[in-house]
């Protein structure tokens, strides 16, 4: 379903990473490990069409996506490494709004049950300044439960939260995999799900 074919990454004249090559299928887990400045986030910002490879081409189901444009972004939901949560808003309007310029129009109601999974009962009405960093975590990984999309590219999305709100994304992660969902994400963390493929990708 997404294949990365000789991708290389340059900032400056820094070349970050070259030769990159993967090939997903439904159901397949790809895990870009690395340390800090090694190009994680570039790379995610690639396969989400918001920055070209140096060299290389993304194929997704067999077509480059720079020629797919919008079909492509319809089938993408990116959470990135900040919440991109908008601290005057309330929870409820920061998630049907980021749902909203996704692409997805979802009801109050549906909101507030995704919220309330999400572990944040009570809060709907909260501006979201006045949530901690992990809740505000919470609110932007709420969209996982009311999106549709089938690749999930998800930028350290464990970080911040507890140990009960990542056995919960975790769980998130599996149930999406088993309906023949592709998840790209990076992560510090260890990870538990079951899935038809995990692969690993060190970037040095």
């Amino acid at each position: 379903m997404l294949q990365g074919i000789n991708l290389a990454c340059v900032r400056g004249d820094r070349e970050l990473f070259k030769d990159i090559n993967f090939s997903l299928e439904a159901g397949s887990l790809l895990q870009v490990r690395g340390p800090n400045g090694s190009g994680k986030t570039s790379l995610l910002r690639m396969l989400c069409g918001l920055s070209n490879p140096a060299a290389g081409e993304i194929l997704w189901r067999g077509t480059s996506i720079q020629s797919l444009n919008g079909d492509y972004f319809a089938a993408v939901t990116y959470i990135g490494h900040l919440s991109g949560t908008k601290d005057d808003l309330t929870v409820i309007e920061n998630l049907r709004i980021s749902s909203a310029l996704a692409g997805s129009e979802i009801s109050i109601s549906q909101a507030s049950d995704a919220l309330k999974h999400m572990g944040l009962r009570g809060r709907e009405a909260l501006p979201v300044k006045v949530l901690s960093q992990g809740q505000r975590r919470r609110v932007a990984l709420a969209r996982l439960l009311v999106c549709s999309t089938t690749l999930w590219i998800l930028d350290e999305p464990l970080v911040a939260l507890d140990v009960m709100a990542v056995k919960l994304i975790q769980k998130l992660l599996e149930q999406h995999l088993q309906r023949g969902g592709v998840i790209v994400m990076t992560t510090h963390q260890e990870i538990e799900v079951t899935a038809t493929s995990i692969t690993q990708l060190h970037l040095a």
